[in-house]
């Protein structure tokens, strides 16, 4: 009766989402609509653990004053976006020492080979050939240790993401085959796919803030005029009607936008802007996201404005997330065989 029992609890048991987003300083409306409105929704149906992601950040050089406030403020963001402490762990990655400390031992259970084949470093390394730092070659290895450490189920990645948890997957793999079930090997969320935001400058480029045209991307934070002035610049075609079709790569980028943020179908907004221009459909769009955001923005607002409320969040959400991973890590090192603490 108690195995039973026993069974019914882990077939009842909700599965575990583990995901994280660096504190940029920007969080753009492709990010949102992409993946931080899913985040909100999966709340609902699985154990969440989010993170913001400040130790990843340092493979670039941050500016001390700068990097603390963008910290503090991606909190305050995912919070005003949905993120809710109460359905959720919520934490700032580096107030949890287990996250470096399973980064280094999965250093070692993870081979050069593997980690000089990952598309990102060469992408960064290019971009910033100044400073090719050991931690930017290593960053897969503290992203596995992210997730492993909360035995996550599931981790909803963007395409430019897929490999890291391919390599996640390998290192749990590989450890687990060398000292027995260890960690979770984890799968990739498929669920709903978050809006693919294209750039509004260069509609065949996602959507990102790192663009040194400003008008390319809307950052979730941005005035409402500065939305509507972004949206009248987007770029477009030759044709006038506002509908999906070849060639017609920012007027199907808006129209994807449209249909996010009012959930109307590409169709029905063919329909409803039916012998309008251009003009009118940037401009409606534009507006739209204003109403999308507004919201957001004022409970960001509130959030920033009371740095006690954010300070108790971020203790409460790292002391319930160090309780959780200092079990893995435990495993890990009597595992490996260190002498206990």
């Amino acid at each position: 009766m108690q195995e039973a029992n026993k069974e019914n609890e882990i077939n009842e048991r909700k599965k575990r989402i583990f995901s994280a987003i660096q504190p940029s300083g920007t969080i753009t409306l492709g990010n949102y609509l992409g993946a931080l409105r899913n985040w909100v929704n999966l709340q609902n149906d699985y154990e969440c653990i989010f993170a913001v992601a400040d130790l990843h950040a340092i493979t670039v050089r941050q500016d001390p004053k700068a990097f603390k406030k963008n910290i503090l403020e991606a909190y305050a963001l995912l919070l005003a976006c949905g993120i809710d402490t109460d359905k959720s762990m919520f934490f700032i990655q580096s107030h949890v020492h287990t996250h470096a400390e399973l980064a280094w031992l999965l250093n070692c259970y993870t081979q050069f080979g593997e980690l000089s084949r990952m598309t990102q470093f060469k992408d960064k390394s290019q971009k910033h050939a100044d400073n090719v730092n050991a931690g930017l070659f290593t960053y897969p290895s503290l992203m596995a240790a992210d997730i492993l450490l909360y035995q996550a189920d599931l981790v909803p990645v963007g395409a430019d993401q897929v490999q890291h948890l391919e390599l996640t997957r390998n290192i749990a793999e590989r450890f687990n085959g060398v000292y027995g079930k260890t960690f979770t090997v984890p799968d990739a969320y498929v669920g709903t796919v978050g809006a693919r935001v294209m750039s509004l400058q260069n509609p065949m480029k996602k959507m990102s803030k790192s663009d040194e045209n400003v008008n390319a991307w809307v950052a979730v934070l941005d005035k409402p005029e500065t939305i509507i002035k972004k949206f009248k610049r987007a770029v477009t075609d030759s044709d006038s009607k506002v509908c999906i079709g070849e060639g017609k790569d920012g007027i199907n980028n808006l129209i994807g936008i449209m249909s996010a943020v009012t959930g109307k179908t590409a169709d029905e907004i063919t329909e409803e802007f039916e012998g309008k221009g251009y003009g009118d459909f940037k401009n409606a769009v534009g507006e739209a996201v204003i109403e999308e955001l507004r919201p957001i923005q004022k409970k960001f607002s509130e959030y920033i404005g009371d740095k006690a409320y954010l300070e108790e969040q971020y203790r409460k959400g790292a002391e319930s997330a160090l309780k959780l991973s200092q079990r893995t890590l435990d495993k890990v090192m009597k595992k490996i065989g260190y002498l206990p603490k």
